[in-house]
């Protein structure tokens, strides 16, 4: 197999939390933070930081990093991403975003793995259990289910799958004594290359539009994504209030 680069899309603006990524945590930068731990993964053969801004650049480049200027055009970190794998030659990309600073190196690997057993592979993600109840309703925590192969059926903001019979009586011992079990989606991915490049040219689809998931482009298209378990957390940092609660853990 050819190399396997992680690319980390990370923007200066940001609509809840300008400048995050050069927010202090524990004396670096976030993205520094998330750039370290990518470059801990076993599976990863290089990182590459995708930025529209020139201080970003210069926090990865004076840490020894490579990191690429890309359009401050770009809609979405997928398209920030094609940019830099167009011009790279890798077979494997995997998107880490830019807000997660406590990203186990382990999960990236883990959405590695099923590339290196199935060849006809384009796209994966990871999931993890979800334990409480306030998640499992929350819009802000994307539910994911899947086939018996471990294959995306669908990915939604809403509670996903709805609990007819059980509907009144949930509460967070549901999730934890194993009577429900439910997902959400960790926003790490992996792509195929030359799918990610297919991927990234496809008009937004409906569903997309209407759940605010890019995801779901891939699944109208008809493309298979593979979902791995992880057992590990992470805390991506989309608010100051993010940020503190990454700044208490780190205290830890």
């Amino acid at each position: 197999m050819n190399s396997i680069t992680a690319i980390i899309p990370a923007r200066y603006g940001s609509t809840r939390f300008p400048g995050k990524a050069l927010a202090d945590l524990g004396g670096k930068p976030i993205i520094r933070h998330v750039y370290e731990r990518t470059c801990a993964a076993k599976l990863v053969s290089q990182v590459i930081v995708a930025t529209d801004d020139q201080r970003i650049a210069d926090v990865i480049r004076q840490a020894g990093g490579k990191a690429v200027l890309t359009s401050a055009e770009h809609e979405t970190g997928t398209d920030r991403l094609a940019e830099v794998a167009a011009n790279i030659e890798s077979n494997i990309i995997v998107n880490v975003q830019g807000d997660e600073p406590l990203i186990e190196p382990a999960m990236i690997n883990q959405a590695i793995e099923p590339f290196l057993q199935n060849p006809h592979l384009q796209m994966s993600t990871l999931k993890s259990r979800i334990k409480k109840l306030d998640d499992f309703l929350s819009p802000n925590v994307v539910k994911v289910v899947t086939d018996n192969n471990g294959y995306a059926l669908y990915f939604s903001r809403s509670p996903l799958p709805f609990c007819r019979d059980e509907w009144q009586a949930l509460n967070d011992e549901a999730f934890t004594d194993g009577r429900l079990i439910c997902y959400k989606h960790v926003g790490l991915y992996v792509y195929r290359r030359d799918f990610l490049l297919d991927f990234a040219a496809m008009p937004p689809t409906f569903l997309e539009k209407t759940e605010k998931l890019e995801q779901l482009r891939a699944l109208e298209n008809g493309v298979k994504i593979r979902v791995v378990e992880t057992e590990y957390e992470s805390l991506g940092v989309d608010t100051p209030e993010d940020l503190a609660k990454a700044r208490e853990l780190t205290r830890l």
